[in-house]
């Protein structure tokens, strides 16, 4: 494992584990998120974001964590294992809404100065709890297509269904290991 790609429904978890991940096999952690989202929950366009995504999986290894479309033919390409984060919505929901009650509260900084507002968040079209409940059913059908396209035959994907059997296999996770399978 040198080139490493996390995926999952928004609140699965992904850039925590990305990040712990990261730790434990001593390797860059690349959060798209931080490359997407300028000042002001402005999208970067699409050339910029796609040359500092580039950039960042053009080094010999890593840990990304996200979803987006625009950038897989940049990051799935290059990476060589693909850990997906599959757990069932209650889990997610609980997990998203805790989350960003906490950044809401502790007015956590994310990306470029951003932060997460309350109302923002649960009461309006672009709820983050509305975005997992949009996009969770899409995610679980279209992932294993995706894995099934030739040009993804290469990743070793390790699939986890509960978040306790993830935080396991992250710590049986040695720096220079391999996958453990």
């Amino acid at each position: 494992m040198q080139r490493i790609v996390v995926v999952g429904t928004t609140g699965s978890g992904k850039t925590t584990f990305a990040a712990h991940l990261a730790g434990r096999l001593g390797m860059p952690h690349v959060e798209l998120d931080a490359l997407h989202w300028e000042a002001s929950w402005t999208k970067a366009d699409l050339d910029r974001f796609r040359a500092r995504v580039a950039r960042a999986v053009g080094e010999d290894a890593w840990v990304v964590d996200g979803n987006y479309h625009v950038v897989r033919d940049l990051v799935w390409t290059r990476a060589d294992t693909l850990v997906w984060l599959d757990y069932r919505l209650p889990v997610i929901l609980w997990r998203l809404l805790r989350r960003t009650a906490r950044r809401v509260f502790t007015r956590e900084e994310l990306w470029n100065g951003n932060r997460e507002r309350f109302l923002t968040q649960v009461a309006t079209r672009d709820s983050i709890l509305l975005w997992a409940l949009r996009t969770y059913h899409r995610r679980r059908r279209n992932t294993p297509r995706l894995l099934a396209q030739p040009e993804h035959l290469h990743l070793a994907v390790v699939r986890f269904r509960t978040p306790r059997a993830a935080q396991r296999w992250v710590a049986g996770v040695v720096r220079g290991a391999g996958t453990g399978r």
